[in-house]
């Protein structure tokens, strides 16, 4: 029963609410945008230590390539901490959108209850939070004869295998609720992707967040015995496995993963997300969440082709994370992959 309106809680005007979200959102922009002015100036105060180092070392300095490696530790340093920034810049700016709907949806159903505050988690009608799962998955095999280290170069697709793999996948997750395929922007993860979009009537849309990290090995064989390994000229960019030296540092990607699982979650309340990504940038991601450190054996990684990393919440908290091979389980050190 309706109250008397003097004896009603006061509340608070939906489309003011939705200016102050609104305003919010600008701001995690223009904080998105600070933190990654301050990442591309540490990446590049970090090339500039790494090329004084090589030039150090190939001079046989000692001093010079002390010198070098702790300004590049620095630099290391300063990047990591911009990519934190910037991570959180983006989960706010996602969680700043959710509340930009509720608020608007909120104006539109306006009744004699108060509206629910955004910030607050969706509920059932049986009071629990509402459950979202967002599947993270592989891209399925790659055509890759040459056995190189492709990364993110442009033009390796699917190979036959793989496009049965994503049938596999599509089939697997047909009767589940999706609401949005999201995909890395490589070709190989778009042709994972796009049966799955299919079955559920969506189409595949694309996160940077989602790539592939970067490797400086990238276009070259690394096979041990046969590979770029060999040549001195390459065991420079080894010298650090912890961040790593030779490619995107680990946080970052994990950073990076986690604000394009947080969009999608945000986007799909309730119901289902697919991520389509790449084996080093999901299984950084895995053990991120799961506390423990991010540098580790690449052959102990438990991320074969076209399998699913499925992330449960129960409203904001993460509860579970299922591992799953719909179709079937591979070597992570094979070629094409």
């Amino acid at each position: 029963m309706s109250q008397p309106d003097s004896e009603r809680e006061p509340t608070e005007n939906p489309a003011d609410a939705a200016s102050v979200v609104e305003a919010a959102t600008a701001k995690a922009a223009a904080a998105k945008a600070v933190a990654e002015t301050a990442a591309a100036d540490a990446v590049v105060a970090k090339a500039v230590a790494e090329t004084a180092a090589a030039v150090a070392a190939a001079e046989s300095d000692p001093a010079a390539i002390a010198e070098a490696v702790a300004q590049t530790t620095a630099a290391e340093t300063a990047m990591a901490e911009a990519v934190v920034a910037e991570a959180a810049a983006e989960t706010a700016a996602a969680e700043a959108a959710a509340a930009v709907a509720a608020a608007e949806s909120a104006a539109d159903d306006q009744d004699d209850e108060a509206p629910v505050a955004a910030t607050q988690p969706r509920i059932h009608d049986g009071g629990a939070a509402v459950e979202t799962i967002v599947h993270v998955l592989r891209h399925g095999e790659v055509h890759n004869p040459k056995g190189i280290l492709y990364g993110r170069l442009p033009g390796f697709g699917l190979s036959v295998a793989g496009r049965a793999q994503a049938g596999a996948v599509a089939r697997a997750l047909a009767d589940h609720d999706i609401a949005a395929v999201i995909a890395s922007p490589l070709q190989r993860a778009q042709e994972t992707a796009a049966p799955i979009a299919a079955q559920h009537g969506l189409i595949v849309r694309t996160d940077e967040n989602l790539i592939e990290a970067g490797n400086t090995f990238e276009g070259l064989r690394v096979s041990v015995g046969d590979g770029a390994l060999r040549k001195p000229r390459h065991w420079w960019k080894l010298r650090d496995p912890f961040t790593p030296s030779w490619g995107e540092p680990y946080l970052q990607i994990a950073h990076r993963m986690l604000a394009a699982v947080n969009k999608a979650r945000a986007e799909a309340t309730g119901r289902e997300a697919v991520l389509v990504s790449h084996q080093l940038p999901v299984w950084t991601l895995r053990r991120f969440l799961q506390g423990q450190r991010l540098w580790h054996d690449p052959r102990q990684r438990q991320c074969s082709l076209a399998s699913l990393t499925s992330l449960v919440y129960q409203g904001d908290t993460l509860v579970d994370i299922v591992y799953s091979e719909p179709a079937g389980g591979s070597d992570p050190t094979v070629h094409g992959a």
